[in-house]
């Protein structure tokens, strides 16, 4: 990531004619938000003085206290290759920080989800740890749109994993996205179809946990934007379509200090270190409570069912894919832990703090692992998995609710007013689908009683 200051960022956007500058942040629910201001008040925001109303922001503040301060990180600036030359538009991405009184220290806002990634990351300096390193796995469909520009769920194409054109007719769409993310500044590793019809992967390369964090950000704002000029609609929702695989973002983790990757050992039968198995027990202990993060609505648990290579059980492996956690071939450098559930739904900066929180509480407690669990689990029955010790993962979202509020680590990580408020959302969410009239039932019930 490039770095910059505040004489660079002046002097590229007086050279790039930037018009107006997005000042980005992302609340709790995930969903990005932006105070637009025009070049002239560039200085002002990086000067840290630009203001806006946090009641107006679901899940921030009361309406009397909603003063809230944008501190732009300016390594995140960028200028959109999109937009027109006669006038540019460039972003940076934004902490959130509370009013203080002259000569006070700036307080970060504890409701601010890249404020609770970088607070679980300071949990992680305490212990040794200098980088918590992270490649997602970023899968969406792609649908065409109407005559009015409204997504319809007609398919782009019906391509298969790795299909080439005229089969995969998203190629073109694919391509140009992958154009605009490496202008931006991102290193694509790979892109391709993915199983199902009008699915795809492209995948960037790891960083750090709050880069990788704004990166899914900007990738999602990325992939929707180019789509829309083929056509298209781009969605993240986990599961749009039934009979199909549902689109996940598998998490490769990996923990480093000053002498480099510490889940690697080469003196261990499986190259991993006490570190890498102290980390996966912790995860395997707590997913059960961070999957309410990690898959955060009603639609993800249609994605975490049997039978779509999708994770539903709470075990681990080095040798095949169906359980929650999987450990790569990849040594040395490479060593790390895929986690298989979350999906891209997911605000990445609460998801990546509760799975770090996770294993830095096996970490800390010098958890063991269970028993990898080498067998296909999709085909083992449910007295199987409870010999093996295999839990399920929540089967909606209410049952994650309830197993994160029960998980003090986890909450912990989130902090008392994160944490209120997105259960706040997520039950009111539960209670609107658990009372709606579904398609299904009518389908089902009105002709039959």
């Amino acid at each position: 990531m490039a770095s910059y200051t505040k004489e660079d960022i002046t002097r590229i956007a007086q050279e790039d004619n930037v018009r107006f500058i997005r000042l980005q942040f992302t609340d709790l629910q995930g969903t990005i938000k932006n105070v637009e201001i025009p070049i002239d008040q560039l200085s002002k925001a990086l000067d840290n003085k630009m203001m806006f109303d946090g009641s107006s922001i679901e899940g921030f503040v009361r309406i009397e206290e909603s003063d809230m301060y944008l501190y732009p990180d300016l390594d995140t600036w960028v200028v959109f290759p999109w937009t027109p030359e006669k006038g540019k538009v460039a972003r940076l991405i934004c902490d959130i920080y509370q009013p203080t009184k002259p000569g006070e220290e700036p307080i970060p806002f504890e409701g601010d989800p890249r404020g609770i990634l970088k607070s679980v990351l300071k949990q992680a300096e305490e212990l040794g740890f200098t980088d918590f390193n992270i490649g997602p796995e970023p899968e969406f469909f792609l649908f065409k749109n109407d005559e009015k520009g409204k997504p319809t769920l007609e398919l782009n194409d019906h391509g298969g994993y790795f299909d080439l054109a005229p089969t995969d007719l998203g190629e073109n769409c694919r391509r140009d996205i992958v154009l605009e993310l490496e202008d931006m500044g991102f290193e694509i590793e790979a892109s391709h179809h993915e199983v199902a019809p009008g699915q795809h992967e492209i995948d960037f390369k790891y960083a750090d946990a709050v880069t990788t964090c704004d990166n899914i950000q900007t990738f999602k704002l990325v992939v929707k934007t180019i789509a829309r000029k083929h056509g298209l609609h781009a969605t993240f929702m986990p599961k749009p379509l039934f009979g199909v695989n549902g689109s996940g973002m598998h998490c490769n983790m990996s923990l480093f200090n000053e002498k480099g990757n510490v889940f690697y050992d080469e003196n261990t039968e499986s190259q991993l270190s006490k570190t890498a198995m102290q980390f996966l027990a912790g995860i395997l202990a707590h997913a059960e409570a961070f999957t309410a993060l990690t898959n955060p609505i009603v639609n993800s648990y249609k994605r975490l069912v049997p039978g779509y290579e999708a994770p539903v059980y709470v075990a681990w492996s080095m040798r095949n894919r169906s359980p929650l956690v999987r450990i790569p071939s990849s040594r040395g450098v490479s060593t790390r832990i895929e986690v298989r559930s979350p999906d891209p739904a997911a605000n990445p900066y609460l998801a990546m703090a509760a799975m770090l929180a996770a294993g830095l509480d096996g970490v800390r407690n010098k958890m063991t692992p269970p028993q990898a669990t080498d067998r296909n689990i999709y085909v083992m029955s449910k007295e199987e998995r409870v010999e093996e010790g295999i839990n399920d993962l929540p089967a909606t979202l209410k049952e994650a609710l309830n197993k994160l509020v029960a998980d003090d680590v986890i909450v912990q990580a989130m902090g008392e007013h994160a944490i209120e408020h997105f259960i706040e959302a997520k039950e009111i969410e539960w209670d609107m689908f658990r009372t709606q009239v579904h398609p299904w039932e009518r389908d089902q019930y009105l002709e039959t009683y």
